[in-house]
């Protein structure tokens, strides 16, 4: 079968579902939460500390266990915990809308952090049910998709949110927005349980065995540089978009500007790169792509610099709007190669008889450096200034890719999934 004649699979047809699914309570809280804070005077110090909200994500292997040892009645192991967590999404979002940034900030971060738990929690599952449903050839061309739809879904909370709240009220756009986890929901009522290994028969042997099998397979030392190179090798590009909305409304764009020509701009150039990415690593390998798509994406942090070096804008017309788009489309595209090869590297790495705790394991690292690193943003900005912050995360950028000689080296001989 042809690369181009995998895209157009059943199970490819799914993936787009899982990664929609996944993307819109994620980019919920990174886009739509601060650009709403934002808009009702609250300070970019708070709003930074509002990336504290998103532990969940770092922390959810803890859980993970529980998602591979207990079935919900009805629909099966993971598609039970899928339908679960979206129906609780889903009601969370419409419910967060009724309540005011001004009078109940506290408020707010309550609902933030559940939704932040349930959205981690569907990820926990989406990530194993679509590692048990892909062969290994599919892998890397299947997390592509997935990744490529995850994007999209960005669009819903980081576009078209942001434009309707120009014209609604703030509770109607949560009410609109909370609405778009409804076809990952149908999907999940009509797809079928994948096949899948036996679930631990204890939950003592949900926790240990995971692990114990990641540290023997190729030892500690193997093992922590694996870690270590999860946790940093999106360190820098995590944190240059942190502040992303932030940062276009104090560049002097509007709300509409940021919708219209940020989202598309990083949109498109994104799921360019992300289904490029897919394929070429069908070509090159999982390790080349990372050093190729890595550069890329450093290289690409440094757009920013540039576009905070020309300061706020009093007005905006069309060459301010044509920086702007061009800067984000640049990064995006850096993004969406660096993120499938990244996906792709866990899912090689992850045991197909421990996906929900290994894949939720190795996520959570990934996450690490956008919880904690992001929340001290609006600090860092605050202190050196927007150009100075974007030079910082090039540099932040570099550890990660140094680790690549080896996990990755570039002439090692490691089948592309």
């Amino acid at each position: 079968m042809s690369i181009f004649a995998q895209l157009f699979t059943r199970r490819m047809l799914i993936c787009v579902f899982t990664g929609f699914a996944s993307g819109l309570p994620l980019y919920l809280l990174f886009n739509l939460v601060p650009a709403w804070l934002r808009s009702e005077q609250v300070d970019l110090k708070t709003i930074g500390l509002f990336a504290l909200i998103q532990f969940p994500y770092t922390w959810k292997f803890l859980w993970s266990p529980l998602l591979d040892r207990y079935v919900v009645p009805l629909l099966g192991r993971r598609r039970g915990w899928m339908a679960l967590t979206q129906v609780g999404l889903l009601a969370v979002i419409a419910w967060m809308g009724g309540f005011s940034p001004t009078n109940d900030l506290a408020t707010i971060a309550w609902i933030c952090t559940l939704l932040a738990v349930l959205s981690a929690t569907q990820d926990i599952v989406l990530d194993a049910y679509r590692r048990e449903l892909l062969s290994d050839a599919e892998l890397g061309l299947g997390n592509a998709v997935h990744v490529n739809a995850y994007r999209i879904a960005g669009l819903v909370p980081g576009s078209l949110s942001l434009i309707l709240a120009d014209h609604f009220a703030w509770d109607t756009v949560f009410m609109i927005t909370a609405l778009f986890m409804l076809p990952g929901l149908i999907m999940t009522l009509m797809v079928n349980e994948p096949q899948s290994a036996t679930a631990p028969k204890t939950l003592r042997a949900a926790v240990v065995e995971p692990f114990r099998e990641f540290t023997q397979r190729q030892g500690w030392r193997s093992a922590l540089l694996i870690l270590a190179f999860l946790l940093f090798y999106k360190l820098g590009d995590s944190m240059c978009t942190a502040l992303a909305t932030p940062f276009y409304l104090d560049m002097g764009y509007s709300k509409s500007d940021i919708g219209l020509i940020a989202k598309n701009a990083g949109l498109w150039p994104s799921v360019i790169g992300g289904m490029l990415g897919g394929l070429w690593m069908v070509k090159i390998g999982i390790n080349r792509a990372l050093w190729l798509f890595g550069v890329v994406q450093v290289v690409s942090i440094f757009g920013f610099a540039w576009l905070a070096s020309m300061g706020a804008h009093t007005e905006i017309g069309a060459l301010e709007r044509s920086q702007l788009a061009i800067v984000i489309g640049l990064e995006a595209l850096g993004v969406g190669l660096g993120t499938v090869a990244f996906v792709a590297f866990i899912a090689r790495t992850t045991h197909p008889a421990y996906t929900a705790t290994q894949f939720a394991l190795f996520t959570s690292l990934m996450a690490i450096p956008r919880t904690f690193a992001n929340a001290a943003t609006g600090w860092l900005v605050e202190s050196m200034g927007w150009a100075n912050f974007f030079f910082l995360c090039a540099i932040l950028a570099i550890p990660g890719m140094l680790l690549l000689f080896k996990v990755a080296p570039w002439h090692e001989k490691v089948a592309a999934h």
